[in-house]
């Protein structure tokens, strides 16, 4: 049988092998890609009760126990049946949670859809509470999609411009205050707001019993981090959320080469630990310093990026075509610096 380790490798390969087909494949709504029908959803078991479902656009975290199914994010929604299948391969209890951690439609679209196929903690019993405001309250005894107000605020257009998604894979449940937490599955669920950081709509889940941090996109293993400064999006926010996350997670010392500590989760891509998760922040830290270096030195950003500041990372997370490049990397960059001047 193989080893965890063995096959977080092989998943691990899997991931990134859809990253290049994501890139390869346009952009989707904001900064999302699609994923292809024709991949399966890959299903890697983290932990006893806790698994990841990989080629679904995003990266699914996924809670099992008595009380149902918690997911964290919800892939896109072309990929939701396959989804709902993986799920149901796993366990026959019902979706209960969707927590999403960004407003991107690669991890949020598929909310409606497996909300639908879910059913509310609402409606556990034989008689659903709360008669027909019930019903109402929870989209018909759907699951509950949980989410900071900001993540409400991006995909419902209050502005008045098209929503990104239909108003039923909206949040039905919100909170604004820093830290949200929820105790399911004899497990306690920590939700920690990270404002300004991809975006300010962002969140963390912290899964204290299995030891498993599912972070969206403020990690994302196959590019450099997606920083959108028109939803609010900075990046001292996203070295502020990748510090959060190494202070949350422990390696396995003293016995620091058997199999152990925390498992991170990005939106993308393979599963992290909290040294890989040092040194992606570390990497991003050092791009940050040397664009800060030049613009106090009165280089321009057409200059900046004929420098490539971020040329020793640009193998592993860079890209000249796509949705994310390099250079919109070291833009997002440069703006986010010289904004706060």
């Amino acid at each position: 049988m193989k080893s965890t380790r063995d096959r977080l490798k092989a998943v691990s390969l899997a991931c990134i092998a859809g990253g290049v087909i994501f890139l390869s494949s346009g952009a989707a709504a904001q900064t999302g890609r699609e994923q292809p029908d024709r991949l399966d959803v890959e299903t890697l078991r983290v932990g006893p009760s806790f698994y990841m479902l990989a080629g679904a656009g995003g990266n699914i975290g996924v809670q099992i126990g008595a009380d149902g199914v918690v997911l964290v994010d919800a892939g896109t929604e072309q990929a939701s049946g396959r989804v709902l299948a993986a799920i149901q391969k796993l366990t026959n209890q019902p979706i209960r949670y969707i927590l999403d951690t960004s407003a991107d439609a690669d991890l949020v679209g598929g909310n409606g859809s497996l909300a639908k196929a879910g059913r509310s903690i609402y409606a556990t019993s034989p008689e659903p509470l709360g008669g027909e405001f019930g019903r109402d309250f929870t989209n018909n005894y759907a699951a509950t999609i949980l989410a900071p107000q900001s993540l409400l605020l991006q995909v419902s257009a209050p502005t008045g411009k098209v929503s990104s998604l239909p108003n039923g894979s909206w949040p039905t449940e919100t909170f604004g205050e820093k830290r949200k937490f929820i105790y399911f599955n004899h497990e306690g669920i920590e939700i920690f707001r990270q404002p300004a950081a991809h975006s300010d709509a962002d969140s963390i889940v912290f899964f204290r019993g299995s030891d498993v941090i599912v972070t969206g996109d403020i990690v994302d293993a196959t590019r450099f981090p997606v920083i959108e400064l028109e939803q609010g999006g900075s990046i001292d926010g996203e070295i502020a959320a990748l510090n959060h996350i190494v202070e949350l997670s422990v390696r396995p010392i003293p016995f620091v080469y058997e199999e152990g500590g925390t498992y991170i989760i990005p939106g993308h891509g393979r599963i992290y630990q909290q040294a890989d998760v040092v040194e992606y922040r570390d990497m991003i830290v050092i791009v940050r310093d040397i664009i800060e270096y030049m613009i106090k030195k009165g280089m321009t950003l057409e200059q900046i990026e004929a420098a490539s500041p971020a040329k020793p990372y640009e193998r592993q997370y860079g890209s000249s075509s796509g949705p994310w490049t390099t250079n919109d990397f070291v833009e997002a960059v440069y703006k986010s610096l010289t904004k706060k001047r």
